[in-house]
């Protein structure tokens, strides 16, 4: 496994990337002052009030009586702003620092901020469509930040990363090695259902999401596969 932890990928459209910025500091502030700043019961009930729990948005199941209920369509956006905990948050963040200026930078911030939530519910979708029995709730950025890396490598595939292999080993590799190990775990976990605590589907889902999405979203006149792995800046 792979964990990111930087690129050298200078912005070229925007002077900062404030949405990605956004982004990070809302979901540190939900998980700080909704999931964790009032002991276990309150974080519990933040997940069941607003996670996208597939058997209530199919209709198979209803929330109990008292916890908050939000219109099917709200939780599939207010679940991808919750996680389950700190090692989740921090490694979805680690994912969306090192990926997700370069994807602004390609948009621009509107048409960032959309996409960035499209993905999301793009793979709320898959994960419901799945496991549409589940009472389980979904949480957490990675189906959106999945889209992030699958812009990312369609943009940038040559650029190269410094990643931490297995966690501890530092190595340089190019973006397309780094995300296409990622992807082929994501495609491993489906097929031999190894982890069912895990929202793999949701990953693929906002992957094939974000793939598609930067085609049309992108500015106008930005290339895709843009580095040249024999020079410019996808060597450096």
């Amino acid at each position: 496994m792979f964990v990111p932890v930087a690129d050298s990928n200078p912005l070229e459209h925007v002077r900062r990337p404030y949405v990605t910025y956004g982004l990070i500091v809302l979901n540190l502030a939900v998980f700080v002052l909704l999931q964790q700043g009032y002991g276990e019961a309150p974080a519990q009930a933040a997940m069941l009030s607003f996670g996208a729990i597939p058997a209530v948005l199919t209709g198979a199941a209803v929330l109990p009586e008292g916890y908050l209920q939000l219109p099917a369509d709200l939780a599939l956006v207010s679940y991808m702003f919750l996680h389950a905990g700190w090692l989740h948050l921090l490694g979805n963040m680690a994912f969306l620092w090192v990926f997700a200026d370069n994807v602004e930078d390609a948009m621009g911030h509107g048409r960032f901020l959309l996409f960035y939530l499209l993905c999301g519910i793009a793979a709320g979708l898959a994960h419901v469509a799945a496991q549409p029995d589940s009472e389980a709730p979904l949480v957490g950025a990675s189906g959106a930040v999945a889209g992030v890396i699958a812009a990312y490598v369609i943009l940038h595939p040559h650029i190269r990363l410094w990643v931490l292999a297995l966690a501890k080993i530092p190595l340089r590799v190019p973006a397309y090695v780094m995300i296409g190990g990622w992807l082929a775990l994501q495609v491993w976990q489906i097929l031999t259902a190894s982890d069912g605590e895990t929202a793999w589907w949701a990953h693929l889902g906002g992957f094939l999401a974000g793939a598609v999405l930067v085609v049309v979203m992108r500015r106008s006149g930005v290339p895709l596969f843009d580095r040249d792995p024999s020079g410019g800046r996808g060597g450096r």
